[in-house]
């Protein structure tokens, strides 16, 4: 898959989160307009091979903010950031607005919740820029029926509406959506099968990190986000989405050997 100018295969890469965000799940993740550049440096010498910023958090019950807010959160600390540091940029956002403007400043990468379903500009946008895009599974009511049937169709007609759009294959990944409309049951049979996944011939990103299936308070998910970091690698999943760089690279080469 490329990213930027930067092709991944073969190994499993981080993809760190940094949020700019005052109400993201996990408190530690946080970070303002005055203490990113030290959250994206830390993750860079850690070793993460993209950088997932976010503006507006999607944690269960989350209060959604406007395009327009998301955006007054989201230039000034991505444009310090693409002046200082030579990594691949991902936007996590569902708006096209947004989208747009952050491509505009240099980001890399829209990594969209809705996969593509929630505006219809999305898709069109991120081709216009010769973008790259995550295509995450995600419904507006629980997952009632087949959960695989599900995810999968869903995940083919979002990659359909990708192509049409023009947005290149190999500029496609896709997200199974840990903890967006499913419980705690389906969470875990969606991690155990992830590689199912695959069958759609795309590239996969995995993001489990410290979510609400492995039970207790964020704080202490550490242990369980490295097992599924573990997992990720042996089913050769391309991304983890991760808040600990250093942590999961280090279950990653536990893998690998390397």
């Amino acid at each position: 898959m490329k990213i930027g100018g930067r092709n991944f295969n073969g190994y499993t890469y981080v993809m760190a989160i940094v949020n700019l965000t005052p109400d993201s799940f996990y408190a530690a993740s946080r970070s303002t307009c005055d203490d990113v550049l030290f959250a994206v440096e830390r993750a860079v010498n850690e070793g993460a091979s993209v950088i997932d910023i976010g503006a507006q958090s999607t944690r269960p019950g989350y209060t959604e903010i406007s395009a327009e807010e998301e955006i007054n959160r989201l230039e000034k600390p991505l444009l310090m950031i693409r002046q200082r540091f030579d990594i691949p940029l991902s936007v996590d956002t569902y708006y096209s607005e947004c989208a747009a403007a952050a491509l505009e400043i240099g980001a890399d990468m829209i990594n969209d919740i809705w996969g593509l379903t929630h505006d219809k500009d999305m898709a069109e946008t991120i081709a216009a820029h010769g973008a790259s895009v995550c295509i995450m599974h995600n419904s507006p009511t629980p997952v009632a029926d087949d959960l695989w049937r599900n995810i999968l169709s869903f995940l083919k007609n979002s990659v359909d509406t990708a192509l049409r759009a023009g947005i290149g294959k190999d500029r496609i990944c896709l997200d199974g959506g840990i903890g967006f409309a499913k419980n705690r049951e389906q969470n875990f049979e969606l991690l155990n099968g992830y590689e199912k996944l695959s069958e759609l011939g795309y590239p996969l990103l995995l993001g489990a990190s410290r979510k609400s299936m492995f039970g207790g308070k964020p704080e202490d998910r550490l242990g369980a986000t490295l097992d599924a970091t573990r997992l990720a690698a042996k089913r050769g999943v391309l991304f983890v989405r991760v808040h600990d760089v250093a942590m999961n690279i280090a279950a990653i080469k536990e893998i690998y050997g390397y």
